[in-house]
Formats: C-alpha cells, sequence, structure tokens
C-alpha cells in the first residue's frame, strides 16, 4: 500500500522505518516564498546576491524579478525527508538535483519526495524529488540517497524558534540619498578620543563632509595614532581645550568656512552653550534633537524627539520640539508626518501633566500654531505605533499606530525610550540637533557605525536642502 504524507504540522512527528517504507510511498509540502524567506536564507549561508534585499530593482522588469538561491528549494527538500518521509533519524547522503527554472518571490511551490528504490544491506532509500510552481511548472528535478532509520521514533512536535532579519534598510536608503553629491566642510568640535575621530574619517571616507579638526592638536593626533587612520588631509585647527573649541567651531561656521557642526569628545551642554552664546546662529527656534530610528519591526522610519537637550520642556518648547521633528520629516521626504505626543494613558487626566500639554499641543497644531503635520495626543506608546493596540483601546486616530514622530515628555522618557529600542529591539539611531542655522550632528561612543554615518547624512542633507532654498523656517 503506498502512503502519502504531507507537511500539515500534526502534534506528533513520526518517522518511517526501513521496514515500513515501500516503493511509491510519497509526501508533499506546500511553501510560498517570501522577501523574509530570502533574508533568513542569506542569514543562515552567509552570503547574498544583494539585488536580492533590493526591492525596488526587485519591481522594475520581469527579468529583474527576485529569486531565491536554487538552494532555498533544496533544503525545502531536506526538510520534508528529515521530518515526514522517512523523517527523524535519516541520514542524507547524497543529491543530484537539476534546477530548471527559478523561484521568484510570490510563487507558491509544491514540493514532493517519492521513494523509488530500496537497498536492504545498507539500509538506503533512493528518492525522486520534484518541486514544482503553481504554474506546474518543474523548477526543481532530481533525486536524493538517504539512510532510513530502523528504530521507531514517535516524539512531540516543538514550536520552531522566531527569527528576526535586523536589515537596516532604511539608513541604506538615506545614505542613497546624499550619494555623489558635494561633501559639506564640517567642524569637528574637540575630536580626542578614538569613537570621535573614527567617526570623522568614517564620514569624510564616505563623501559626506571634509572634517575641520578643531581641538587641542596633540591630542588630536594622539587619538588619531592609536585608531591607526591618517588625519593628514584635514585640516587641524589647534586650540587649548574644549571650551575653546566650541568657541572656535562656532567661529568657522559664522564666517562661512564650515556649514556643520560635529560633536566630539565634550559634553553636549558645553557645545549647545557655544551654539546659544552666538546670536548668528540662533533662530526663533528652541534647539532641539531628533533622533532618527531604524527600527528593524516597525514599517517606516521612526523620529523620537527630545532625547538629548531640553530636559523638562514646557508647552512653548514642546511647540519647536514638534515644528522642528516635522520640518526634519519633510526634508526627510514624509510629506503630511504623523506626530503622536505620547504621555503613560491616551485620555486627558489633570493628574498627569504630559496629557494637558498633548492636548493643547493638538489644539495648538489645529490652530495653525504648529503646522505640516497630524498632530494627536496624548498617546501611551503602544498606541502609537501599534494599529492592534489602538483598536483595541478604541482609539479613533489617523495617527494611532502609525505614527512618524514621537514627542516624548521630557529628556529622561525620551532618553529611556531611545535607549530601550537600540538595545532591546536592535534600533539603530542616528541623531540630529534642530533650531540652529546649521544642523549639529551628535554622535556617542555606543553608536553602529552606521548610525553614525547617518546621522552625518541627515545633516548634509539639511545643509543641501537650505542650499535650495527649502530649509525649514527659522521663526516661532
Amino acid at each position: 500500500m503506498h502512503a502519502t504524507s504531507a507537511l500539515a504540522a500534526p502534534a506528533c512527528i513520526e518517522n518511517r522505518t526501513f521496514d515500513e517504507i515501500e516503493v511509491g510511498d510519497s509526501a508533499r509540502t506546500t511553501r510560498t516564498l517570501s522577501q523574509r524567506d530570502i533574508g533568513l536564507f542569506a542569514a543562515m549561508s552567509g552570503d547574498m546576491n544583494p539585488l536580492a534585499m533590493d526591492t525596488g530593482y526587485a519591481r522594475d522588469a520581469t527579468f529583474h524579478r527576485v529569486a531565491a538561491h536554487g538552494m532555498w528549494g533544496g533544503s525545502l527538500i531536506s526538510a520534508l525527508l528529515a521530518t515526514q518521509l522517512p523523517g527523524p533519524g535519516t541520514i542524507y547522503l547524497s543529491q543530484d538535483l537539476h534546477f530548471h527554472a527559478p523561484i521568484n518571490v510570490g510563487d507558491t511551490i509544491e514540493v514532493i519526495v517519492a521513494v523509488t528504490g530500496k537497498d536492504p544491506l545498507q539500509h538506503r532509500v533512493t528518492m525522486h524529488c520534484c518541486v514544482r510552481n503553481q504554474y506546474g511548472t518543474e523548477v526543481i528535478l532530481g533525486t536524493a540517497e538517504v539512510q532510513a532509520p530502523t528504530e521507531k521514533v514517535r516524539c512531540q512536535r516543538v514550536d520552531l524558534p522566531e527569527v528576526q532579519i535586523t536589515d537596516h534598510r532604511r539608513f541604506r536608503q538615506l545614505l542613497a540619498q546624499v550619494k555623489g553629491r558635494p561633501a559639506i566642510p564640517t567642524a569637528i568640535v574637540h575630536p580626542c578620543d578614538d569613537s570621535a575621530i573614527v567617526a570623522a574619517v568614517e564620514a569624510a571616507n564616505a563623501g559626506l563632509i571634509e572634517p575641520i579638526l578643531v581641538g587641542p592638536a596633540t591630542r588630536i593626533m594622539a587619538a588619531a595614532k592609536h585608531t591607526g587612520l591618517d588625519i593628514a588631509p584635514y585640516r587641524l585647527v589647534d586650540m587649548p581645550h574644549s571650551h575653546a573649541a566650541a568657541a572656535q567651531a562656532v567661529a568657522l561656521v559664522k564666517s562661512g568656512e564650515a556649514k556643520l557642526l560635529m560633536k566630539g569628545s565634550l559634553h553636549t551642554d558645553e557645545l549647545m552653550h557655544a551654539v546659544v552664546a552666538e546670536p548668528d546662529l540662533r533662530t526663533g527656534r528652541r534647539l532641539s534633537h531628533v533622533y532618527l530610528m531604524d527600527v528593524p519591526s516597525y514599517p517606516r522610519l521612526l523620529l523620537v524627539t527630545d532625547a538629548a537637550i531640553n530636559i523638562s520642556p514646557g508647552l512653548d518648547e514642546k511647540r519647536d520640539i514638534i515644528q522642528n521633528a516635522i520640518d526634519l520629516a519633510h526634508i526627510l521626504g514624509i510629506a503630511m508626518p504623523k506626530v503622536a505626543v505620547l504621555s503613560a494613558v491616551e485620555t486627558v487626566n489633570p493628574a498627569i501633566p504630559s496629557t494637558i500639554d498633548a492636548a493643547a499641543l493638538c489644539k495648538m497644531a489645529e490652530r495653525g500654531q504648529i503646522t505640516g503635520g497630524l498632530v494627536d495626543g496624548p498617546l501611551a506608546f503602544d498606541n502609537a505605533v501599534s494599529t492592534l493596540a489602538a483598536s483595541e483601546k478604541g482609539i479613533d486616530s489617523k495617527v494611532a499606530g502609525m505614527a512618524d514622530i514621537l514627542v516624548v515628555p521630557d529628556l529622561e522618557s525620551g532618553n529611556m525610550l531611545a535607549k530601550q529600542l537600540t538595545f532591546l529591539a536592535g534600533a539603530d539611531a542616528a541623531g540630529v540637533v534642530m533650531g540652529a542655522q546649521v544642523p549639529i550632528i551628535l554622535t556617542s561612543r555606543a553608536d553602529a557605525p552606521r548610525a553614525r554615518i547617518a546621522s552625518c547624512a541627515v545633516a548634509v542633507l539639511l545643509v543641501q536642502a537650505a542650499t535650495n532654498g527649502v530649509a525649514p523656517a527659522a521663526g516661532g
């Protein structure tokens, strides 16, 4: 009697011993190829055709459709042999597979293995293997030889582990926007440790900036020597200490010799004090920091503000913080960013001041005091980023579950949120200070290299936008 089985995920897995197997027995399963499958296979194999992860390229033309590596189909054959026929205890001996057509993203394939021969001396079983797509086209044909188990195995099926592909494609897209454009002269303030030197050289090598190293020359050169990086091509402005370096960097911007400021190994407040002290660098806006979070599990770039400069902003400061973030979102190509003003709850509660501020900010947006975005709040974090959570709470909002910008109540909550996204959710965090006449790049020693590069890329976009006459309005 010929048995046919399928990978229907029964509660238990039971193998077929050599003695139980008959010529003609078969097993089959179906699978639809997704972009995620290609990413998973690339992670497992350690290599990837770069075009396979370029979804824009994949949509170009029929012959450019993304196809799986042929061995992805081969791996499904192996899985069928190992789990169903013969099943647990099977030893894979050899295979001879021929690949006749590609398997494209979106294709639903059927994998079939059938017994064509048995060798009782070595308990070997020869299997015919076939993989066909939804059109009936045979994409893989061949044979496999296995050693079938001689002992019966029946075990409880276990849940497969969840696997997440961390693909920071949004930062790659950001870099693509500035690729090939002129490098921007950038004053690097007090770059006296390894991370500051590395960040400056990385950004220069990426063609984003022309570093002007401002600070104690002996310490800068010592840091460069320690990292093994050559800073000879870059201008070095010798200043005795960090306060003087910050003042001189601001002067370089004022004179037009530098178009960007980049924090080195000094405290953020020290740099910001020098910026605020120069009237020509101030605008009608409050300075505020915006994190650009590339969160693998979130479907869009997420802006978090302010988690670095304003400790406990009032209503007027929050208005500027929101407007700065909206203006940055416009430069990034988000035409009408959705702004979620966060609190612990989604209802106005007089006992929670951040809910009062959120309600007032929404009214300010309605009256044109905040422009260019959809503002809603108060919203709890889950309601801001999850449509399911918002639906369960009965929240009717064009922002809930789809936020582009998260406005935090204060620096403490914002700093914790940004670091949780970075260290627990695998996010990369680029950052830039808005509200001055020039963008200010803040980097951290804990930043991944791509995050540091992305911070520079954002600042370069802002400078280019200002040059093209589409800079954010300076007024309050």
